[in-house]
């Protein structure tokens, strides 16, 4: 075997893992770190729209879209956010949508302890608690990333996972792109992820998302979709 092939194997050797544990840490169907969904039933033309890294002060535009079209959607709510615009979260949780926890303070949970992870969503819950009135019982990482550890954290705080079948990456791209990658990869039983934050930052532009937002929901909604709460998509009997 001469050197480029002895290379070209040691390489594969090398990049199997590496694949292996990409997957683990932020594939969307992967449950090595801890329970999580990715989908609900498909036999149900049902949808659940999610949005990250709320509230913020752009939160109340997309409230009123989905109250003009009588829908429930689940809000992925950061602490921080929530002490920041208190307000804001109340009125998520008083419009009837579901709020889950998305940490307290929007870290990287890669190379974080248990000990770090368990503390910054408790204090998320906390928070959200006081302010919202409601105790999260779904959980979706920052950046999607789960580590080691987060299996038993989630389950001392009886949180499921959350992750997502599509998302549409509303923070960097223009409305009609992300209108046409949700539009066309939406099935029955998905999980569709925007952002009405971005990240903890204060008074963000997130007119992406709220004009994605305006244009899809009646596109879906002409297809025959029903919008649903992640926890109803999972357990239509609740």
């Amino acid at each position: 075997m001469d050197e480029l092939a002895k290379r070209g194997l040691q390489l594969t050797a090398i990049g199997a893992p590496v694949a292996a544990m990409a997957w683990a840490v932020r594939g969307r169907s992967a449950t090595v770190f801890g329970p999580s969904v990715w989908h609900g039933s498909r036999d149900r033309r049902s949808v659940a729209l999610t949005f990250d890294d709320g509230p913020s002060e752009g939160t109340p535009a997309i409230l009123e879209i989905l109250e003009r079209h009588s829908l429930a959607a689940t809000f992925f709510q950061c602490g921080a956010n929530v002490a920041r615009l208190p307000a804001v979260a109340r009125a998520v949780r008083e419009a009837g949508h579901d709020i889950g926890n998305h940490s307290h303070t929007h870290p990287l949970l890669c190379f974080r302890s248990p000990r770090f992870m368990e503390a910054d969503l408790r204090r998320a819950q906390e928070t959200i608690q006081t302010h919202a009135g409601f105790r999260p019982v779904l959980f979706r990482a920052p950046f999607g990333v789960r580590w080691f550890g987060m299996a038993g954290v989630q389950r001392r705080l009886q949180l499921t996972g959350v992750m997502w079948t599509i998302i549409g990456y509303d923070w960097n791209r223009r409305v009609d792109q992300v209108v046409e990658r949700m539009s066309k990869r939406v099935s029955s039983g998905a999980i569709l992820c925007l952002h009405d934050g971005r990240e903890l930052r204060a008074r963000p532009d997130i007119g992406v998302t709220v004009e994605a937002v305006r244009r899809l929901v009646p596109m879906l909604l002409d297809r025959g979709y029903r919008f649903e709460t992640v926890s109803r998509l999972l357990c239509p009997t609740i």
